[in-house]
């Protein structure tokens, strides 16, 4: 029985691992059912194994029985495909025999008790998933999604620990000496180098968002510039206007003394023209935010994007207004790449933003495609370069407790932002 219990609840890891590091092309309440019903066919399966095979058989073709269904599986739900599904199942091997391994090791070491044995698997179980979920799972999403180059020999290397741990080295951990010693030492040394490529991709990932916010820090430098530039020209525009308005009221003052009226009124019609095409327009009071409104609103009129905006913000925000200008930039940003895609009677950006009762943000725009949502509810890059924007909203988000939403409905996709 303790055969039987070791292979079952490897089963039932083998799938929780896999639902953890799969990111479905599916709802979550559907991939959900479906691990949960090939779960329970394969612990079926396990029994049917376990009494038609001796020991020796049935652990030798355990691997066989379980892994060709777990990438059967992930080939079915997974977005991924090629090398990165690869990496997703050795993924899920290399957690689950790092716990079968340990587990099986003190279970060695305790004598053979049974009560051990399911304490350790309890333990390490529980751990390695508050693990996954807390810390590796969104860095593993982050590098499936950023790295495009070199899985052939990421998977080349954890293919090989496969290969070794299971079929290479002989005998079950727990019942012989020699495995119980080098499987488990073999799996936590696999488990450094897998650390190691972790830390590696998240420096890179660091990297990646360190450029993409200094891009942004320089947009941001050059749209206060442009509006600054733009402010003084509108400046010096009505500062020649207000000198010469004596020499326009002199001559309004003649033409009305002659009994001139339309002539007077026509003149004062001109004046006042040349006057509204110098005024600047405000989009709101902060500084930096009205830099950007400005700098992406003309950029999109440029491109024949019309746009829609209701802004009313308060003088003073209560979160740093650089940061949320950035968000800003990025969320105008990729609405005027999706517009680009459209013929130019369709392109249109709706933008509404208030301060009270709390800072809220909704900006609308049509889209060609239809948009791919993560598990996090927001949309997932599918060409390589793209998904920097939505990742530094989201970072935003985390860092000051804001809530964004995005869906999309008729064509038109929407961004919420509630801070």
């Amino acid at each position: 029985m303790v055969e039987l219990f070791i292979m079952e609840s490897l089963t039932v890891l083998y799938m929780i691992m896999a639902f953890l590091f799969m990111d479905s092309r599916y709802s979550r309440r559907r991939t959900l059912f479906i691990v949960s019903f090939v779960a329970i066919l394969l612990m079926v399966a396990v029994v049917a194994l376990y009494r038609a095979v001796d020991m020796d058989t049935a652990f030798w073709t355990y691997a066989v029985t379980i892994h060709i269904p777990l990438i059967l599986l992930l080939f079915t739900l997974s977005r991924f495909r090629g090398w990165r599904l690869i990496f997703q199942q050795l993924s899920v091997v290399l957690f689950c025999t790092l716990i079968h391994h340990i587990s099986g090791m003190i279970y060695y070491l305790s004598g053979n008790r049974f009560w051990v044995l399911v304490l350790s698997y309890a333990v390490l179980s529980t751990g390695v998933i508050w693990f996954l979920i807390r810390f590796l799972r969104p860095l593993f999403f982050q590098i499936l999604l950023e790295l495009h180059r070199g899985w052939w020999l990421i998977c080349l290397v954890m293919a090989t620990y496969y290969i070794i741990a299971v079929y290479l080295i002989p005998g079950c951990v727990g019942f012989h000496r020699s495995s119980s010693i080098i499987k488990p030492a073999i799996a936590l040394l696999m488990l450094g180098v897998y650390s190691i490529l972790m830390f590696l991709f998240s420096n890179v990932r660091k990297e990646s968002e360190a450029r993409h916010s200094a891009q942004m820090s320089a947009l941001r430098l050059s749209a206060l510039r442009s509006r600054m530039e733009a402010v003084k020209a509108a400046e010096d525009a009505i500062r020649t206007e207000r000198h010469d308005l004596r020499h326009r009221l002199q001559a309004t003052a003649e033409l009305v003394a002659r009994g001139d009226k339309d002539a007077a009124l026509d003149f004062l019609d001109a004046a006042q023209k040349r006057l509204d095409d110098q005024k600047e327009i405000r989009w709101c009071r902060p500084p930096v935010l009205d830099a950007v409104f400005a700098s992406y609103f003309d950029q999109a009129q440029n491109q024949g994007i019309s746009v829609e905006s209701r802004i009313s913000l308060p003088d003073v925000l209560p979160i740093d207004e650089g940061e949320l200008a950035i968000v800003v930039a990025n969320a105008l940003e990729n609405a005027i790449h999706a517009n680009l895609l459209l013929p130019q009677t369709q392109r249109k950006i709706r933008c509404k933003m208030v301060g009270t009762p709390s800072i809220m943000l909704e900006l609308s725009n049509p889209c060609a495609s239809n948009v791919v949502f993560g598990n996090n509810g927001l949309p997932m890059a599918q060409r390589e370069g793209h998904g920097l924007g939505m990742q530094s909203i989201s970072a935003f988000c985390r860092k000051n407790g804001a809530v964004c939403q995005c869906d999309q409905t008729d064509g038109w996709f929407r961004l919420r932002l509630v801070l």
